[in-house]
């Protein structure tokens, strides 16, 4: 009779399976979290050599605040729209920035600066050039989502074909553009499509920050309806869940979240990734409000690591998210390697 209470007192329903495992998951996340102000302190404080909090030491820990909010804005969008992609496409390899998002990135610029030459990007109004790129961004990734998904193109393996093919053509057509450009033109125009957190546009937080926010609580409100989205469409339907209505919601959610991340440092291919794959294996859940947040926190820990390394450490700020960028595709070999399929 005890044993048989004692297992039954074993068995949770519920995101963690044990009590270990809930304390696991505690662990992890209390310790990203003092992780993340620790790096936090290291890279506003480090090496500042004027007299604490003075108007010389406020002025430097302020640009450097800027990098830190840029880094968490960064992660944020990378981390959220990363792992809530990966649950409405049912598979944990393909991103947004895989399937081609961010080849319409580097059209936009690339088409700026091949008809209206570089006097046309720096001279083009600054917010409706960032407006314009998030804007093309977002309904090109709509329409192309809810094409690949719907109907009889419904198929993983014909979406990620598709994504690929047109995020080739986009790229050999931006890659055309480019050959006809001036030199000078070239050289202005690659430095504006390298990601790079210290080049960030961040004279437009005050409007990214809100919006990334909005689309984060909805995305957090919407976590459970992702827990059924991952069941799959029949039993999601058969629980009463609109599967097609969600799912295109999800992805305009991810489709913002994406162009304002790629709007403001530029591409990072394989960010995403990488802080989705270890935030799966550090949970091991299904709940994503248990996900969600330990892969933001895993993405600022990693990113500003590196930033803080490879600036007051190695001064090689500059290849900060070329490093990341090289570690996350190792990782996202490996996993595919291990899987043996998409």
């Amino acid at each position: 009779m005890h044993a048989d209470t004692a297992v039954v007192e074993q068995r949770r329903v519920g995101p963690y399976t044990s009590r270990s495992h809930r304390s696991r998951y505690i662990v992890i996340l209390l310790g990203l979290v003092a992780l993340a102000v620790l790096l936090t302190l290291l890279t506003l404080g480090w090496s500042n050599s004027q007299e604490p909090f003075s108007e010389p030491w406020w002025r430097i820990t302020a640009m450097r605040g800027t990098s830190v909010i840029v880094i968490a804005l960064v992660t944020f969008c990378q981390a959220l729209a990363t792992v809530t992609f990966q649950t409405v496409t049912h598979n944990r390899i393909i991103t947004p920035s895989i399937m081609g998002f961010e080849s319409m990135y580097v059209l936009v610029q690339t088409g700026i600066v091949y008809f209206f030459g570089v006097s046309g990007l720096t001279n083009f109004d600054s917010l409706g050039r960032f407006l314009l790129q998030v804007g093309v961004m977002v309904l090109f990734a709509v329409l192309l989502y809810t094409w690949l998904l719907s109907g009889r193109f419904g198929n993983l393996h014909v979406m990620l074909l598709v994504g690929i093919i047109i995020g080739t053509g986009l790229g050999a057509l931006s890659t055309f553009m480019q050959r006809m450009l001036d030199p000078n033109e070239f050289d202005v125009l690659t430095a504006r499509l390298f990601g790079n957190v210290g080049n960030a546009n961040t004279e437009y937080l005050s409007l990214v920050i809100p919006v990334c926010a909005a689309v984060g609580i909805g995305i957090w409100m919407l976590a459970r309806r992702l827990n059924v989205i991952a069941l799959g469409s029949d039993i999601s339907q058969n629980l009463g869940l609109h599967h097609r209505r969600q799912l295109m919601l999800m992805l305009t959610l991810v489709a913002i979240l994406m162009a304002m991340s790629t709007s403001l440092v530029g591409p990072m291919t394989f960010l995403g990734f990488l802080i989705a794959t270890l935030a799966y294996s550090a949970t091991d859940t299904y709940d994503h409000r248990r996900i969600l947040p330990v892969a933001w926190l895993l993405g600022y820990v990693i990113l500003t690591g590196a930033y803080f390394l490879l600036r007051h450490v190695f001064s090689m700020v500059d290849t900060v998210t070329i490093i990341v960028e090289l570690i996350g595709g190792a990782v996202f070999l490996i996993v595919i390697l291990r899987k043996g399929r998409l």
